[in-house]
């Protein structure tokens, strides 16, 4: 089990460039079993998540090469087989994107169920009642954790679909159902996160005719076929997200590049209520050195709240990074993390290292700061937690030990090479 072996209050200085974005990668790549035409993505995040797509489509007959650092090039030309790798599907939460797909290219899948972070209960009850309402007959299996679910169906027809959750994989896994489907489908209470909108504007440059790009109301007229693609995806947000935390916190002027910084107007305000700035500089974020960071108050003098939603609200994937941040900020701060029922448990680990947080029950958790953080040995419970934790060791005085980090491995690229291109001290053993 790999380790990173942190030595803290190292100054960060310099440039970085953002990665693509992991959960547009992801349904993506997936989307390349709609067609027999060759799709080449570029910006593609060289992640463990993204190898165990990689492997599952390769299972399914898919050719996938890697066309150069960051760029795959997927052909489906021949769709062999229909059930799913259960060992593979354990490695990855994604995996239940490829039910959408595989259903509208071959009619039939068997689907294991999938993996991913311990982060609470995660339901996938929404994927499958938006693909029931195409035409899809379901049957799960009476040992759900060892047979997992299977589909088919002779036909998929367009529907008015509301999903009883704005879920972002269910939205799309109905989406690339839908883009195949005959008639015109309409799918409400859609998930908009930035990573929808790059599905379906690639979709639409495979011939794909999707509406509303961005909206909650989504609109789809089927399509007998789609053809091959070039696409290049946008920025992870969540890692400029991380970064932009590291430089207010440990660093003397640090640049991230190519940021897509249209997706990081919550962002802003959410991170402006513990203080932290940064500037817009066309693609480019620049976070400023030595920032007095401090709470803002509300305008009655209330404690503030920050929560996540769905998009364009503040990103669940974002409320760990914010924790840590508050806990070197002056003042006080509630978090209320509304997703996902274990995603907190991990503040103990920030305890251990001389955080001042009360955790109020599994959803809130209340930060005092600044608490001077000290090296400690944790491990990574899930990826953002993972990166939390790193960003608390860069703070932390003295040497801090991270174990497990084939999860953070699982969604951030090359994460220690990054720091210490800026001058982390940071080691991987």
């Amino acid at each position: 089990m790999s380790e990173f072996v942190i030595q803290g209050k190292a100054r960060l200085r310099g440039e970085v460039q953002s990665s693509g974005n992991k959960n547009a990668t992801l349904p993506l790549l997936a989307a390349s079993l709609l067609t027999d035409q060759p799709v080449t993505l570029h910006n593609v995040p060289n992640i463990r998540d993204v190898q165990a797509m990689l492997k599952l489509l390769q299972s399914l007959g898919v050719s996938a090469e890697w066309r150069g650092p960051n760029s795959v090039r997927l052909q489906a030309a021949n769709v062999d087989e229909c059930h799913l790798d259960p060992a593979l599907c354990k490695e990855i939460r994604a995996s239940i994107l490829l039910a959408g797909p595989m259903l509208a290219r071959a009619g039939h899948v068997k689907l294991p169920p999938p993996g991913g972070d311990v982060i609470g209960r995660r339901r996938v009850d929404t994927h499958f009642l938006a693909l029931k309402a195409l035409g899809a007959d379901l049957r799960v299996d009476a040992d759900f954790v060892r047979g997992g679910f299977e589909l088919s169906a002779r036909r998929l027809a367009g529907a008015d679909i509301m999903l009883d959750e704005a879920s972002v994989t269910a939205t799309e896994n109905a989406v690339m159902a839908a883009v195949l489907s005959e008639g015109e489908t309409v799918i409400r209470n859609a998930a908009s996160e930035p990573h929808v909108q790059d599905l379906c504007r690639c979709l639409n440059t495979m011939g794909a005719r999707i509406r509303h790009i961005g909206s909650n109301t989504l609109k789809i007229q089927g399509v007998p076929r789609l053809n091959g693609t070039e696409f290049t995806i946008g920025a992870d947000n969540i890692e400029v997200t991380s970064f932009i935390v590291i430089g207010a916190l440990c660093g003397d002027g640090v640049w991230v590049r190519n940021a897509s910084p249209e997706h990081l107007r919550m962002t802003q305000l959410m991170l402006g209520r513990i203080g932290i700035r940064f500037e817009i500089h066309g693609p480019d974020v620049y976070v400023p050195g030595d920032q007095p960071l401090c709470v803002e108050p509300e305008l009655d003098g209330a404690i503030p709240k920050i929560d996540d939603n769905p998009w364009p609200a503040f990103p669940a994937d974002a409320m760990s990074l914010a924790i840590v941040a508050a806990t070197q900020t002056n003042g006080t701060v509630l978090f209320h993390e509304k997703m996902f029922e274990s995603r907190l448990y991990f503040v103990d680990k920030l305890i251990s290292m001389g955080a001042r947080i009360v955790l109020c029950d599994p959803h809130r958790c209340i930060v005092q700061g600044p608490g001077r953080l000290h090296g400690e040995t944790v491990q990574s419970p899930d990826i953002r937690a993972g990166v939390a934790l790193v960003i608390a060791a860069l703070c932390a005085e003295g040497q801090s030990v991270i174990s497990n980090i084939q999860q953070i491995d699982r969604g951030y690229e090359r994460f220690d090479e990054k720091l210490r291109g800026l001058g982390a001290s940071i080691e991987r053993r």
